[in-house]
């Protein structure tokens, strides 16, 4: 009986510590701002990235301890996320990017690890001006997730 206490006792544990991640984690999630809120050397950023785009909003993410501000824009008919740090510097770039224009390796490896899931969207994923992977949104029985593979389409180590 207490090897079935200890046992309770420990998901307890494990269930409130996750708890307190997921809380964390919300803490630290994007709050929408307005462009007037973008510091100045971002909104410098943001008018030369938004030349020819339309401008479809900003927030402002807090990630380990750092702010980062993102724009998003729609480009020629796809969608543009672009995150800068507090002094207007691109850290990263989303760009959507559709499945038959890309690489045929990158394509292959897309497919093989949506498997049976549905591919939904592809975005390029450029940080501090490389190119580091692409990432799909796939679905499979109403749930989304995100799968990765490199510029060469072959898996990650590591998510981007």
């Amino acid at each position: 009986m207490s090897s079935q206490k200890t046992f309770s006792h420990r998901a307890l544990i494990y269930t409130s510590t996750a708890v307190v991640v997921l809380a964390i984690s919300a803490a630290s999630s994007e709050k929408k701002i307005k462009r007037s809120e973008l510091p100045a050397p971002v909104q410098t950023t943001v008018t030369a990235q938004s030349q020819g785009a339309t401008v479809r909003g900003f927030s402002e993410e807090k990630e380990n301890g750092q702010t980062y501000y993102e724009a998003e824009f729609e480009v020629g008919g796809h969608s543009k996320d672009v995150l800068m740090d507090p002094l207007g510097n691109i850290v990263e770039v989303e760009e959507e990017v559709a499945l038959d224009t890309l690489p045929a390796a990158v394509r292959e490896g897309l497919l093989a690890q949506a498997a049976s899931r549905k591919l939904v969207r592809v975005e390029s994923l450029t940080k501090q001006g490389k190119l580091v992977a692409y990432e799909a949104q796939v679905i499979a029985k109403r749930k989304k997730s995100e799968i990765q593979v490199g510029p060469e389409g072959k898996p990650l180590d590591h998510l981007e």
